[in-house]
């Protein structure tokens, strides 16, 4: 039963939409109906509120820091499953009819709390790919695919298979962005979706 705690865990914490909140909160509006529609930081920027931006990107990173670390204090060894609820809540959740946002940076949090040297190494290639393109979405598909394998090639076998799905995860909740990349018409930060 351990491994289901360790599940709903990470869900409930993945699933509190806190871009939405932020940007409600501020009077910002409903950020479902503003650019790409997704709650998370990107989409929290079109706001043209950078600092809300950021803090979404700290809030949603956190709740996947801290479901990891509950985990680890009170159901040791379902870890990996708490991250997994964590990314599932964050892009399916619950109150929103199952429509949240991308995973990137719940990604980077749990990411972070299973193997730091990992996400240190991934927030390299992030800002590697962010400055040569200027393009988000790459950016984090980059980063969250490169995970896992960093994390076998360093052997940290545990991990690369919870990054591997956390990656599938992601990646199929950037399908649109892929689309958009293939055709050449992703926008870059800054522009005007």
């Amino acid at each position: 039963m351990d491994y289901l705690f360790a599940l709903w865990l990470g869900y409930l914490l993945g699933s509190i939409p806190f871009g939405l909140i932020l940007t409600r909160a501020t009077g910002a509006g409903d950020l479902r109906a503003i650019g790409s529609g997704s709650i998370g930081a990107t989409n929290v920027l079109r706001t043209g509120r950078k600092g809300l931006a950021a803090a979404t990107v700290v809030l949603d990173a956190g709740k996947g820091v801290l479901a990891v670390l509950l985990a680890a204090n009170y159901l040791p060894g379902w870890e990996g499953v708490a991250a997994v609820g964590a990314i599932l809540g964050h892009c399916f959740p619950v109150w929103l009819r199952f429509r949240g946002g991308k995973g990137f940076a719940t990604a980077a949090g749990v990411c972070g709390a299973l193997a730091w040297p990992v996400m240190l190494a991934c927030a390299v290639i992030w800002v590697a790919v962010m400055a040569v393109t200027r393009i988000s979405s790459l950016s984090s598909l980059s980063a969250v695919i490169a995970a896992p394998l960093i994390a076998w090639l360093w052997g940290m076998t545990d991990a690369a298979i919870v990054l591997l799905v956390v990656a599938a995860i992601v990646t199929v909740q950037h399908r649109a962005n892929i689309a958009r990349l293939r055709a050449g018409t992703e926008p870059k930060v800054g522009a005007k979706q």
